[in-house]
């Protein structure tokens, strides 16, 4: 069965709520009832109506990761075992496949809905020794030089 290229609101609708819930955008593409990518982003470039499912998806998404970094930092159940003697060790590999997970989703969070999830980075533009900075008007006048009365001689 051929995968589908032409653009419906349904299947676009479609594409939306899985990324909402969570699915890549590769994933869902992977199907073979769904659309190649490279189709999806004719379709974004081409329907404003799915631009905006797509754009309020992708945010969905984001702050489904953020949800998940709570759930992942919360969980501790597998962070300690029992040894052979019955001693409570800490499994320090789950630690960091935790941690791990949850730097993952932080990064593509803070990529996927930047002004929510990103850095804040702010740029300050000072003058000289951190005070304010001064500016300064400059006024150049442009003093016509004589032609010379031998210019337009041809000799």
């Amino acid at each position: 069965m051929a995968r589908p290229s032409d653009y419906s609101l349904q299947l676009a609708a479609l594409i939306c709520d899985r990324m909402a819930e969570g699915e890549s955008l590769r994933t869902i593409c992977k199907d073979e009832d769904m659309p190649a990518r490279s189709t999806v982003f004719l379709w974004l470039a081409a329907h404003k109506e799915f631009s905006d499912l797509y754009a309020r998806a992708v945010d969905a998404r984001a702050h489904l990761l953020a949800e998940e970094i709570l759930e992942i930092s919360d969980d501790g159940r597998n962070d300690t075992y029992k040894d052979d003697e019955g001693n409570v060790m800490t499994d320090h590999d789950v630690i960091a496949r935790s941690r791990l997970r949850v730097d993952s989703r932080k990064w593509l969070a803070a990529r996927l809905a930047p002004r929510k999830y990103g850095d804040k980075i702010t740029q300050e533009v000072t003058g000289a020794d951190g005070g304010p900075i001064k500016s300064e008007v400059t006024r150049i006048e442009l003093v016509a030089a004589p032609i010379p009365a031998n210019l337009g001689d041809a000799s």
